[in-house]
């Protein structure tokens, strides 16, 4: 690889979370992230909302991130965005923002996958162990579940996804049907951590090959929390530690179960998680119990789950290596696959 130094700004605004990063070369300088609490009081993102906020967001978010990096913008080798998939909205404040900045600073413009950049998080140089390839990236957030074959930094094959809800969906609308606040998962994971995993057993959905269901699950627990309350109206509020035990028990033995089959299917041991879901406890050791069985295993660290310039900016970084950029003409693309 050229080993001469570079400085790629990347953008992230696929969805609720607007974030700059810089970085030199593989090395993160910079990560800002502002959320939007906003759509705490709805229960979930409404992207028209999540659009104007990034507009207000942006431009404060990049001179924060060039002022921690400690450098300006005459510095930039290339701007990195992430096209897709997102919400078309906010993809097109980052994109035409990206676009905007690469032609007055007259640099490359690097279009990035959002779901490459949770899986090549684990390449930010931190001085920790990389995975080698090939290894299989599972991607677990609000709006994915995928198991994903990765044989270099932009060969990727998906060989497993949901079929229709995603697994921090399934923690979210959970939780709701709980009474916890938006989003449900980081709560639901912090109950369970008090509570019994085997005390309310919930179906394991079936979905053919490597894919996954959680639509059925949902539907599950809706029926059992509707009957349990029917007998007893303070079920929830005396059982709430139990309940999310045995939620989050059972959305691991799903995701896990696959991701075994996977592992057996292809031969390859090496496993690596991303996306915001990631953060999980309960996920994070069980993914580490398979240490036992052989397998290497890798976690990203909490501030590289969820959405972050910084994962961008490292595909971007491996794109500019290989002289893989953008034209002007490239748009945001809501549902580009991988």
């Amino acid at each position: 690889m050229d080993t001469q130094i570079s400085y790629i700004l990347a953008i992230e605004s696929s969805c609720d979370d607007t974030s700059c990063a810089v970085l030199k070369n593989d090395r993160v300088l910079s990560n800002v992230v502002a959320g939007q609490e906003i759509h705490t009081k709805y229960g979930g993102v409404v992207p028209e909302l999540a659009s104007r906020a990034h507009q207000s967001n942006i431009v404060p978010v990049v001179d924060q991130a060039l002022k921690q990096a400690g450098i300006s913008k005459e510095n930039l080798t290339a701007i990195a965005f992430t096209r897709g998939p997102g919400l078309m909205g906010s993809l097109l404040v980052g994109s035409s923002f990206a676009k905007s900045l690469s032609l007055a600073l007259n640099i490359p413009l690097i279009d990035v996958h959002h779901m490459h950049g949770h899986i090549l998080a684990h390449f930010i140089n931190e001085d920790q162990k990389t995975p080698d390839f090939p290894f299989l990236g599972v991607t677990i957030s609000g709006g994915h579940t995928q198991i994903v074959k990765v044989t270099d930094y932009h060969e990727m094959e998906v060989i497993g996804t949901t079929q229709d809800d995603a697994i921090g969906e399934a923690f979210d609308k959970s939780g709701k049907m709980l009474g916890l606040g938006y989003p449900a998962g980081p709560q639901i994971d912090k109950l369970a951590q008090e509570g019994d995993l085997k005390k309310f057993p919930f179906p394991v959905p079936k979905a053919p090959d490597l894919n996954y269901s959680f639509s059925g699950f949902k539907t599950a627990v809706l029926y059992f929390i509707q009957r349990e309350v029917k007998k007893d109206p303070d079920f929830v509020e005396k059982n709430l530690k139990d309940i999310c035990a045995s939620i989050q028990y059972t959305l691991i033995k799903i995701l896990f179960q696959k991701v075994e089959k996977a592992v057996k299917q292809t031969g390859i041991k090496s496993v690596a998680i991303g996306g915001g879901v990631s953060a999980n406890s309960g996920i994070r050791a069980q993914l580490l119990s398979y240490k036992n069985k052989g397998w290497n295993v890798f976690i990203p660290p909490f501030q590289y789950t969820t959405d972050n310039a910084a994962m961008i900016g490292i595909s971007g970084y491996f794109k500019y290596l290989e002289g893989n950029f953008a034209g002007m003409e490239v748009t945001a693309s809501p549902r580009i696959e991988m």
